[in-house]
């Protein structure tokens, strides 16, 4: 068996595979979209406007509205793509980690030294 096939969850973890890549696809396109400094005064001036334009759901409008990190990655948000919303944000790669892992950015960053030893 692949290691593709087997969907066993694993606790905590939001497997992004080709049914979420399909679920996020305006999503994590409107995110990439941000890479265009117009694109990001676009949607400052009207964020909703803009989740329109690339037809996000109503619960991903609702994850973006509220800065809900985890929702977005529940709506069909990849990482890679949501980096740049959540740049905007002010967060980073670690701050993230933390959320998804339910730890404090401190408690994280100690996870991630301990690893590397």
């Amino acid at each position: 068996m692949s290691y593709l096939d087997d969907k066993t969850p694993i606790p905590g973890t939001i497997l992004f595979d080709g049914t979420m890549a399909r679920k996020g696809y305006g999503l994590n396109k409107m995110c990439y979209s941000l890479n265009d400094q117009a694109a990001r005064a676009e949607f400052a001036r009207d964020e909703m406007a803009y989740c329109e334009k690339f037809g996000l759901t109503t619960g991903q409008k609702k994850a973006i509205k509220d800065r809900d990190v985890i929702g977005l990655l529940e709506q069909g948000g990849s990482i890679y793509f949501l980096a740049k919303f959540t740049g905007g944000l002010g967060l980073n790669m670690q701050d993230i980690g933390a959320l998804q892992t339910g730890m404090s950015l401190e408690e994280f960053k100690e996870k991630l030294v301990k690893a590397g030893e």
